[in-house]
């Protein structure tokens, strides 16, 4: 098991180290000059007077060669330095902490939703006897897969907003602020989530063992939930591990069409003034909480099935 955790924990150092890598090396090379941008010249750094643009850039680092610059930084990175803000002037990981907190609320929301939203579907599917009703749950995750994020959360506001005028349409306004970004993020996920499970579980129900525990006078509730559910819910598992990092992304487009404050506004806010060191603080934060659920999820799989330890064991012993 010691073995196990160490190896999923270098692998998680290394998808950071190649995370930040990889948007450092994007960044640098993209065009603009984010100097010029926060000096006030847009793309022509003619207007403002060269010394001023000389030190701005000796301030932030970016007349030193490429390869030094990336090692300075990841320096500064290990210890979670990630600089300044070009555009604010403001440490990277103060203005990330400022809008983190409404960010983690809304994706922590839409997760919880996702998984109870997309497991119910598959349950009930699973579960029913009645034709109908399982081709009409096991139809409702293409659907859900296929709606596009920013169309959603717009009809949401039309419809339960502007004409019931159930929840307030813009803004961090507490609980009844943050339904319908969490149901418009939840959604698609959760769509995700129902179609794996489903196909999970009926692949399970018509393996020996649950015909072992039929045979053996098991009720259908304890079959379905005690055993196919846990050899099931494995590769769904894998899918809420992967969609949790996807969910910040999406807190992009939602944190946009309902003016919300968070990492998603400071993200476009950030692109729009060429903002480097916010746009990679960014860019390392969403990577950190894509390992990170991930991790979990490699450290959960041993204990619903502690075959996957057993096997990873004998991959890595000597013949």
């Amino acid at each position: 098991m010691r073995r196990y955790v160490i190896k999923r924990i270098a692998q998680a150092v290394g998808v950071l180290w190649a995370a930040y890598t990889v948007s450092f090396l994007v960044l640098d090379y993209l065009p603009g000059d984010p100097v010029s941008a926060m000096a006030g010249a847009g793309a022509d750094s003619g207007q403002v007077d060269p010394a001023q643009l000389a030190a701005l850039r000796h301030q932030y680092g970016f007349d030193k060669p490429v390869p030094v610059q990336y090692a300075e930084a990841l320096g500064r990175a290990v210890r979670g330095d990630f600089g300044d803000s070009v555009s604010t002037g403001r440490p990277v990981t103060s203005s990330l902490g400022d809008a983190l907190p409404q960010t983690l609320q809304l994706t922590g929301a839409a997760l919880l939703l996702a998984v109870l939203l997309g497991g119910g579907v598959a349950l009930l599917a699973t579960y029913t006897t009645r034709r109908w009703l399982r081709q009409l749950l096991l139809s409702l995750p293409p659907l859900g897969v296929s709606v596009p994020t920013f169309w959603l959360g717009l009809l949401l506001v039309e419809v339960f907003s502007f004409r019931a005028r159930l929840f307030p349409a813009f803004g961090n306004d507490g609980l009844r602020g943050l339904v319908l970004p969490a149901v418009t993020l939840a959604i698609p996920t959760g769509a995700l989530v129902a179609q794996v499970l489903a196909k999970s579980l009926l692949t399970a129900l018509d393996q020996a063992y649950v015909e072992t525990a039929r045979a053996k006078g098991a009720g259908r509730v304890r079959i379905h939930l005690r055993h196919a559910l846990r050899n099931a819910s494995l590769p769904a598992l894998t899918v809420v591990g992967l969609l949790a990092g996807q969910l910040i992304a999406g807190s992009v487009v939602v944190e946009t069409v309902f003016s919300r404050d968070g990492l998603g506004r400071v993200t476009a806010a950030a692109v729009a003034a060429q903002d480097i060191p916010l746009v990679q603080g960014v860019v390392v934060f969403g990577a950190l909480i894509f390992v990170s659920a991930n991790l979990i999820v490699d450290l959960v799989y041993p204990v619903l099935d502690p075959r996957i330890v057993v096997h990873s064991r004998r991959k890595v012993s000597p013949a």
